[in-house]
């Protein structure tokens, strides 16, 4: 350090760096933070900005007043240490800084303040000789010697007691003993727990046998506080037998106990730890235990190995290790998971047939389903879990019927949602190598539910997304593979677990964003949606009762008959499933619950008809204090209470004019009526199309109008001009809702119907909906989605439906009720279309 100093004196001035966490003596190195601006500005202009900063000297002065922006004389202490700059650092950051090691000289005195901005600068005199001059050519009186003996002594018997390896011991009496004598109390002083105040002090002493003197008790006193820490530890020590001591070295060791007032411990105010001997023995109890429950939790063998490998490793680690506590979790991860536990299913059919009547409405299929497995299960004992998946519209229930069949079952149930999620490590967990790993959501819920064989609901399947973390669909086709699941590896764990137990049921809104892979591997079962009936026996059943029960409400108090239900499902809500049904029955409820609140009813009274049903006419108007109890809610009251109706009567307006037809369309909210518009003007032939389309409805769409061009003669369609329909007219088709994309192969048959319309002037039947995809021959081609379509087509009140007749097939899915309002008229080509699509059919028209 003083190799890079060729004076043996500081300067006369000195920019002053004001020091408020502590003192600098001469002969020692600190790293000292730069915040407050003065000071640095001092670095930026005398350090920073200078080629040879590490040859200036700087005075480090105790700042009293722990002052940290404003320096003036009153607060900076009288006398510092002139140091030089070792290493100069800058940290750009929220809040700039500059980071110095500086080591100190010698002491220096204040004379005046020359200069206060930009940085504190003074006039100074040198007190002592530089730290680093040895003591060759300087003689110290007989008592002085004495004292610097004695420290020296004190300073070997404290290093001793510190409890240090040998090597370090050796080389710490070393320096000391090479110390030079003036610098001797500084650097001890520094080595032992003192305050500031006491280290001031030291500062403040220039006589070096004043100092020594008082650098002397200072030592005592630390080596009279160590002692009393090692008679601690000795005591703690004693009641621990010479078999556990050995197994204890050869674990890694004795930790030092370190009491308070120990050199090494941190000196930050509030920050001391005890670290006591029983938290070793802690550990230790801890880690019996964990091998206790490792032979009790039934591994399978291959399992059980690699438990034991990971507990032997654990137990030769020590517990300061990082990988320790990783290793631990990864035990207890094993421990917990149940290899061989297991509920035991409830086989009674017959109960379980009408569990799931209780639960849900409708939903044959999927109740016959469950059944078919107990059913299969019953006969016999080992049956892998079938993996289904429930495609249909939100609000429908999927996810519902996913807790039903676990409560039928008698399983536990866990459900995991899986939209949004682009990290393949969610299905299958970390690798132990990265920092917070952790096992998949898969083996996290196993371990969460406690058994090996629950239903397991996967939500969302369809929404799962690609992203730079992986594929997390394509880490889920080992987990809903019925061949491979049973030896399910996730990255954390590592091992093998049996997944075949395990009842899969995943729920989607549509298939098509669904891999290819991945569908193969599930049932797929579909629930398009519920007729009017279902959905006024639901509101019956269900809703009302939850919505009343979830608002303080009684059947006393406010009932909804089904013909009030009825007229709400119809006018107020457009849905496949009963979400929004729901929030219109809250709607009702909250509104009679103000109501309720804001009136003082001090007694019921039960409006009743002759036979002793109740009556559905509310005789009291809301707007009084005094009501009726119950309060029974009609047709009236519901558009009074929200408004007036939000969905009509819109059919036979917009098929007044010629050039529109109803088409059927599928959508992941379920099934939808779309009226597909065209017109025509002088032109060139053009086609447009409208309604943010995909390829292939645009293919429909001019397939459709090549074939009408082509067979004008055939189907009866002539008046002047149109031979040249393809030069002279401009066709414009549209489907409404612009916003919404549009695309599949369905639309063929409903845009032959609109230009059919158009240019022969006549109307399409206002009670018809159509699909079907139509070839250049004319044929008709199935569909999918006729039960979402069909639906569709009763929600709305319409009363036909022309469908492929290939799809004839799919007519047994339709609820009965559907059935019997419809009409149905499946056709093989566009002339049976066009037939069934117009009054008196399209070819008995006059020619024009």
């Amino acid at each position: 350090m003083a190799d890079s100093v060729n004076k043996m004196s500081i300067p006369s001035t000195l920019p002053l760096l004001p020091f408020d966490n502590g003192v600098l003596l001469p002969g020692l190195s600190l790293q000292i933070s730069v915040t407050n601006p003065r000071s640095m500005k001092l670095v930026e202009m005398c350090l920073w900005s200078k080629a040879n900063w590490k040859k200036q000297f700087i005075g480090i002065i105790p700042n009293v007043g722990r002052a940290t922006v404003h320096i003036d004389a009153t607060e900076m202490h009288c006398i510092g240490t002139a140091a030089t700059v070792q290493e100069l650092k800058s940290h750009s950051s929220l809040r700039p800084m500059y980071s110095l090691r500086v080591t100190g000289f010698c002491r220096f005195k204040v004379i005046e303040v020359q200069q206060e901005t930009p940085f504190p600068v003074a006039l100074v005199e040198q007190l002592d000789k530089f730290a680093f001059e040895s003591d060759d050519n300087v003689e110290y009186d007989p008592g002085i010697s004495h004292l610097a003996e004695q420290l020296r002594k004190s300073a070997e018997e404290m290093i001793d007691l510190l409890g240090m390896q040998l090597p370090i011991v050796s080389k710490l009496k070393k320096l000391i003993a090479n110390l030079p004598l003036k610098s001797l109390p500084d650097i001890l002083t520094s080595l032992v727990k003192t305050s500031f105040f006491e280290k001031l002090q030291i500062l403040d002493t220039v006589d070096v046998h004043m100092r020594l003197k008082k650098a002397l008790p200072l030592v005592d006193r630390q080596i009279e506080s160590l002692k009393k820490a090692n008679a601690a530890a000795s005591s703690a020590l004693s009641k621990i037998s010479g078999k556990e001591m050995e197994e204890r070295k050869v674990k890694g060791g004795f930790r030092i106990i370190l009491q308070p007032g120990h050199p090494l411990r941190s000196r930050q105010p509030g920050k001391f730890t005890d670290e006591v001997l029983e938290q070793g023995e802690r550990d230790e109890d801890e880690i019996a235990e964990l091998e206790k429950r490792i032979m009790m939790a039934k591994l399978p063998d291959y399992a059980l190995k690699t438990a034991q490998r990971e507990l032997k490793r654990l137990k030769q680690m020590p517990p300061q290790f990082p990988e320790h506590s990783v290793t631990r979790n990864y035990l207890e991860l094993m421990v917990d998971l149940p290899w061989s536990t297991s509920t035991e299913d409830r086989l009674d059919v017959t109960q379980a047939r009408l569990d799931l009547d209780v639960d849900h409405y409708g939903l044959d299929k999927v109740k016959e389903r469950v059944i078919e497995y107990l059913a299969v299960r019953k006969l016999k004992k080992s049956l892998k879990g079938p993996i289904l998946c429930f495609v249909g519209p939100p609000g429908v229930g999927k996810t519902s019927i996913g807790r039903s069949i676990a409560k039928t079952l008698g399983r536990k149930f866990h459900r995991i949602s899986l939209g949004g999620i682009c990290d393949q490590s969610d299905i299958r967990g970390h690798r132990r190598t990265y920092v917070g790993a952790m096992p998949g959501n898969i083996i996290n819920g196993i371990k969460l539910v406690g058994v090996n064989n629950p239903v397991f609901l996967l939500d969302e399947v369809d929404k799962l997304n690609i992203s730079h973390k992986g594929d997390p669909a394509a880490a889920l086709l080992e987990v809903l593979d019925p061949e491979q699941n049973n030896s399910f590896t996730d990255h954390y764990l590592n091992v093998p677990f049996d997944l075949s137990q395990v009842l899969f049921v995943a729920t989607a809104n549509t298939t098509a964003t669904i891999p290819y892979a991945l569908l193969d591997r599930m049932e797929v079962i579909g629930i398009p949606g519920y007729t009017l009936e279902e959905k006024v026996a639901i509101a019956a059943k269900y809703v009302v009762p939850k919505q009343l029960d979830q608002h303080g409400l009684t059947s006393n108090q406010l009932q909804i008959v089904n013909k009030s239900l009825q007229f709400l499902i119809s006018k107020y809500t457009r849905e496949a499933g009963v979400r929004s049904l729901e929030r219109q029955v809250a709607a009702l409820c909250r509104i009679i619950a103000v109501k309720l609140a804001a009136s003082e009813v001090s007694s019921l009274t039960f409006k009743k008809d002759n036979d002793g049903s109740i009556d559905a006419a509310l005789t009291s108007s809301l707007s009084t204090a005094e009501l009726t109890l119950p309060i029974i809610i009609d047709k009236e009251m519901i558009e009074d209470l929200l408004g007036p109706p939000q969905y009509g009567r819109e059919l036979d307006e917009k098929l007044y004019t010629p050039g529109v037809a109803i088409g059927l369309a599928w959508t992941p909210m379920g099934g939808e009526i779309m009226f597909v518009e065209a017109t025509r003007m002088p032109g060139e032939g053009k086609l447009t199309l409208t309604g943010q389309l995909g390829d292939v409805m645009k293919e429909s769409a001019e397939l459709a109008l090549n074939w009408l061009r082509t067979h004008s003669t055939q189907i009866g369609v002539q008046y002047s001009g149109f031979d040249n329909l393809l030069h002279k007219t401009d066709i414009h088709i549209h489907f409404p809702a612009g916003a919404v994309g549009k695309d599949g192969p369905s639309a063929g048959v409903t845009v032959v119907v609109v230009l059919a319309s158009l240019f022969s002037g006549r109307c399409a039947r206002s009670d018809t909906a159509m699909t079907g995809e139509v070839t250049l021959r004319g044929r008709v081609l199935p569909v999918g989605g006729i039960k979402e379509k069909v639906l569709a087509a009763h929600r709305f009140g319409l009363s036909r439906v022309i469908i492929p007749e290939s799809n004839g097939k799919d007519l047994r899915d339709i609820p009965e009720s559907a059935r019997n309002d419809l009409e149905f008229v499946l056709v093989q080509n566009i002339a049976e279309v066009l037939e069934a699509a117009f009054d008196r059919g399209f070819l008995l028209q006059s020619r024009l």
